[in-house]
């Protein structure tokens, strides 16, 4: 059986769909689970309960700081070995994602899945383009953002629940490899073009002010975690093609720009909500590559 943790997040319950349109036998984890799903707390190490798991689809567990991250992960490999798991497939984050805030704990999750001992296969997933398009903000005329001219090589998350189906349902022909799953780069003055409406870059203090002062409910790890995501798009780190994605799909990504314009159109207020103006529409647990994670991981 392949086990996704993480089921009721996004992405989590996108692989889990995928896989099950693969005809794959395959079930959810989750901290709440829901039908027919196991429950998973990775901050309860000696309940979990990985018994009669073949595959492990380990989608990272963001939303904290980063030792309480790694400390979950580390959990669940050590159950996923001694339950007798057979191969661990992990969603990390894109090497080019190592400039921003997050990275540190999935390239420690990535050392301990390298030494837990099992067959395992890492997915270095891109930023999300649903993020991408959430993180841009509504004036009365327009949008706003603090990622410059830089462009994101971001990714339909849809595309990166499927390729993790197709790692998941021959796991041995993918063992020990590690794949970068971008997409195609886009940029907000794409995203405002497609939209017809004005675009203007704010400055980056200017940004986590907006965060600190304006956003309700973020996390003290969140606003500096979303400003280093604007930094490193706006100075080019985020832009870089590869691939592997469309090598795992069988066919080419899906046009991350429609998946952000559709994202950032879902989030423009109405006439009423014009003065909602200047605020990330931004979820108050970005869970990016993750992950992630916005949830913090792709």
């Amino acid at each position: 059986m392949i086990l996704v943790t993480g089921a009721n997040g996004n992405l989590g319950s996108a692989t889990l769909a995928a896989l099950r349109a693969h005809g794959a036998i395959a079930a959810g984890g989750s901290r709440t689970p829901g039908d027919g799903m196991r429950r998973l707390d990775f901050d309860d190490p000696a309940g979990l309960d990985l018994a009669g798991v073949s595959t492990l689809v380990l989608v990272s567990a963001g939303y904290a700081e980063d030792d309480q991250v790694v400390e979950r992960h580390a959990a669940v490999l050590e159950a996923a070995a001694r339950d007798g798991v057979r191969h661990v497939i992990y969603t990390s984050l894109t090497g080019a994602g190592d400039h921003l805030g997050f990275a540190l704990a999935h390239r420690a999750t990535e050392r301990l899945v390298r030494a837990c001992g099992l067959p395992w296969t890492i997915l270095r997933n891109g930023l999300y383009a649903e993020l991408f398009g959430g993180l841009l903000m509504w004036t009365g005329d327009g949008m706003e953002s603090a990622f410059g001219d830089g462009a994101v090589a971001a990714v339909a998350r849809a595309d990166l629940a499927e390729a993790a189906a197709v790692v998941a349902v021959d796991p041995a022909r993918h063992s020990g490899h590690t794949y970068e799953l971008t997409g195609t780069p886009i940029t907000t003055s794409d995203v405002a073009d497609r939209l017809g409406v004005p675009h203007r870059t704010v400055g980056l203090g200017e940004y986590r002010r907006r965060l600190l002062d304006d956003v309700p409910g973020l996390l003290p790890f969140q606003p500096p975690m979303l400003v280093s995501i604007a930094t490193a798009a706006r100075h080019g780190f985020l832009d870089g093609v590869g691939p592997d994605l469309a090598a795992l799909l069988g066919r080419p990504v899906s046009d991350p720009l429609a998946t952000a314009v559709a994202a950032a159109a879902a989030m423009r207020p109405g006439p009423s909500l014009q003065r909602r103006a200047r605020t990330p529409a931004i979820e108050p647990a970005p869970q990016i590559a993750s992950s992630t994670t916005v949830s913090t991981t792709p």
